[in-house]
């Protein structure tokens, strides 16, 4: 039975991570409401910007409903300003603390090749748009890459979060390491 993976769709690019989900042989349910949080088996955070994003949050009432799913267990993949909304200062689930745009503005979007855990071939092509970095983590968490010494995916029991943009580089085997997370319960 395909698992079902929620993609939080309060903005940012959450159609091209749903559509990667379906590719991948998931089900997929676009997440709007609390009520849209039922039953799911993993949940993707997309990119866009963490300020509109933590108003969308606010103004729908998911913020509780978002920390229980993930102190649940549920296993939750957020990318770019998914990575933030996760970390210390906004839902405060990750023992992280993010740096906001912190390789720069839009025109200091930059391409890399990373060696990511768990990721088996070629390096992943790594895509960073207006991009941040994790400034802090607590020893629970794992750091799976890094930039100039600047961790970019890091892992946290059932948290994998990542600074750049996979969705849009073709990048499927983020997803792929995240959905074999949803299939392992982890």
């Amino acid at each position: 039975m395909a698992p079902l993976v929620g993609v939080l769709a309060l903005q940012g690019d959450f159609e091209a991570h749903g559509r990667v989900l379906r590719e991948l042989g998931a089900e997929v349910r676009e997440v709007r409401t609390p009520a849209d949080l039922d039953g799911l088996d993993g949940l993707v955070i997309p990119g866009g910007e963490s300020t509109t994003m933590t108003l969308g949050i606010e103004r729908e009432g998911l913020a509780g409903p978002l920390r229980d799913l993930v102190r649940n267990g549920t296993p939750v993949f957020g990318t770019c300003a998914g990575m933030i909304m996760l970390d210390r200062r906004h839902l405060g689930v990750m023992d992280i603390t993010c740096a906001r745009n912190a390789f720069g503005r839009q025109v200091r979007s930059f391409e890399e090749d990373l060696e990511i855990p768990g990721v088996d071939g070629e390096p992943v092509r790594a895509v960073f748009i207006r991009a941040p970095w994790v400034e802090e983590h607590g020893d629970a968490v794992e750091v799976l890459a890094a930039v100039d010494g600047h961790p970019v995916a890091a892992r946290q029991d059932n948290m994998l979060v990542i600074s750049f943009h996979p969705e849009i580089a073709g990048e499927r085997r983020l997803h792929e390491l995240f959905l074999r997370g949803v299939s392992n319960g982890r």
